[in-house]
């Protein structure tokens, strides 16, 4: 079985090699360098929201933390050509049965981080894919019934974190607001990180 088709994490760099998470996969260098500098380039040129402690763009539309819900009002735009590349290509190369229709992109800076939590059960669809650009990350997964039960990740820039089935609804994900990560007693400094996470939207028909 070729880590395309792979359903669990084993191919995922983790310091729990006896774990399993159902729906969890992960490709390394699933971009170039290229165009990672030109992922980089394209999103430093757009306008960054504030509305949490790291800075954010929201595109296709606009999710409401504080409600979590997502309705036809928050349609921003459909996504710019530069990202509708990627979110073609996650379809193409059978990682979501549609094209994925709204990204959030995240910056963390060195001590940032996202709480562990579980994208919007009624709002998303069954996958949620996450590409990371420029430094690594360690990021942390969660069984929401056992919370003592956490299995650390290193994310390295380029790659694409998958999440679906089990992965998706039953673990949580989230990144210690650390400067730096230690992985296998190595201490790995923080840089600057940028994640676009892509999903599609459920929209109710009454909505």
């Amino acid at each position: 079985m070729t880590q395309e088709s792979l359903p669990f994490n084993s191919k995922i760099k983790n310091r729990n090699n006896d774990i399993k998470i159902y729906g969890l996969s992960y490709k390394s260098e699933f971009i170039t360098d290229s165009e990672q500098e030109e992922l980089i380039k394209k999103i430093d040129d757009q306008p960054w929201l504030n509305d949490l402690r790291r800075r954010v763009q929201h595109f296709g539309y606009k999710y409401d933390y504080k409600a979590r819900r997502i309705d036809k009002s928050m349609k921003i735009a459909d996504l710019p050509d530069w990202m509708m590349t990627y979110a073609k290509k996650l379809y193409d190369k059978n990682i979501f049965p549609d094209i994925p229709d709204q990204v959030i992109v995240n910056e963390y800076i060195p001590g940032q981080g996202i709480a562990s939590h579980i994208d919007c059960e009624p709002c998303f669809s069954d996958t949620v894919a996450s590409l990371s650009l420029i430094s690594r990350c360690v990021m942390n997964l969660t069984d929401k019934d056992k919370p003592d039960t956490v299995y650390d990740y290193l994310l390295e820039p380029r790659s694409l974190i998958i999440l679906q089935n089990d992965a998706r609804f039953q673990w949580m994900h989230g990144i210690k607001p650390l400067k730096n990560d230690k992985y296998f007693e190595k201490v790995i400094p923080r840089e600057r990180r940028i994640s676009l996470t892509f999903r599609k939207v459920i929209l109710d028909s009454a909505s």
